[in-house]
């Protein structure tokens, strides 16, 4: 008698993809060519769903983001100028509606229905944070001495001077707090819905009264809004698409070493030691620490790889692995 078929196991998923999941340094980014790269993501989330995986899909809009603040100053002596949470909240929606399209017809055509939606996004900061202090994410274009001096005294900018290429604007980056529509992003996944949300980690807001929100110019860390994000919806897998099939210590150099898996503890002492830069690899490290710290749901796990090894990760096949112990 022929042993009984193992049904695979699924998995409740958070997919948090990053920019080269949307737009390549391949193209010069303009709209066909970000519907053409969403479209090859598409085919690869599409193989989750076949396998039975539910998904929440957030994204990173770094490149997105930088080309609304161009436009902001080059149309600034004609049209009133945007600021950084309405930019948040633009891209976010018309990100989301490319990932939406393309994900439905992904599954037309394989003759499936899908219910997927993109919901705009925000998350509360604490105006306390440190971040506060000492703004560090650089944002939109680079400027000479003399236009960021006018733009220092018209809007009060913080800037830094990148050597070679000249100033650019910085913004604080604080911590998530709170996602304010985690309640309808929850019920939204238990029913069985694809959402795309909190795109580019969310629209920042703080409490400027006992009864009121505001947005604030700041940028959330997309894979730290990940991570809460996986451990508020219950999902048992956070999985982090960037453009490396694993993770390495020693990265870039000649005993540059893969790592297929680690502990929380792992992570956190190669985290200490500066294996992780802050500008790359960090976050995400740091996120995947988060999640499985932090999650109540049995066997959570956070795997980081690229889109192409998302359904290969999620077998053991590949991808790098963070598990609590």
């Amino acid at each position: 008698m022929k042993p009984p078929k193992i049904k695979p196991l699924t998995h409740k998923l958070v997919v948090a993809l990053g920019g080269n999941a949307i737009s390549t340094g391949d193209h010069r980014g303009n709209i066909p060519n970000q519907f053409e790269q969403s479209r090859i993501t598409a085919k690869h989330l599409g193989d989750l769903l076949d396998a039975g995986h539910r998904l929440i899909i957030t994204h990173g809009n770094g490149p997105q983001v930088g080309t609304v603040l161009r436009r902001v100053e080059l149309s600034r002596h004609e049209v009133y100028p945007i600021d950084l949470g309405l930019a948040v909240a633009d891209t976010q929606a018309g990100m989301g509606y490319m990932i939406c399209q393309c994900l439905r017809n992904e599954m037309r055509a394989r003759e499936k229905q899908l219910d997927a939606c993109t919901l705009v996004t925000t998350v509360l900061v604490d105006a306390n944070d440190p971040a506060f202090e000492k703004p560090t994410k650089p944002i939109g274009m680079y400027y000479d001495r003399q236009t960021i001096e006018e733009r220092i005294a018209s809007d009060g900018w913080q800037v830094v001077e990148v050597p070679k290429k000249g100033w650019r604007r910085v913004v604080p980056s604080p911590k998530p707090k709170r996602i304010q529509e985690i309640d309808l992003i929850a019920r939204l996944f238990d029913e069985g819905h694809v959402i795309v949300c909190c795109g580019g980690g969310g629209i920042p807001v703080v409490y400027t009264s006992d009864t009121r929100v505001d947005g604030v110019e700041a940028v959330i860390d997309k894979d730290l809004t990940a991570a809460k994000l996986g451990i508020d919806t219950q999902a048992d897998t956070l999985a982090i698409v960037t453009d490396v099939e694993r993770v390495a210590l020693n990265f870039g150099q000649p005993n540059e070493q893969p790592v297929a898996a680690l502990t929380v503890q792992q992570a956190q002492e190669h985290l200490a030691a500066g294996q992780f830069p802050a500008g790359s690899m960090g976050p995400k490290i740091e996120a995947c620490i988060n999640f499985v710290s932090l999650s109540t749901t049995p066997g959570s796990q956070a795997i980081i790889t690229n889109i192409a090894g998302l359904s290969a990760a999620l077998r053991g096949e590949t991808g790098t692995r963070v598990v609590r112990e």
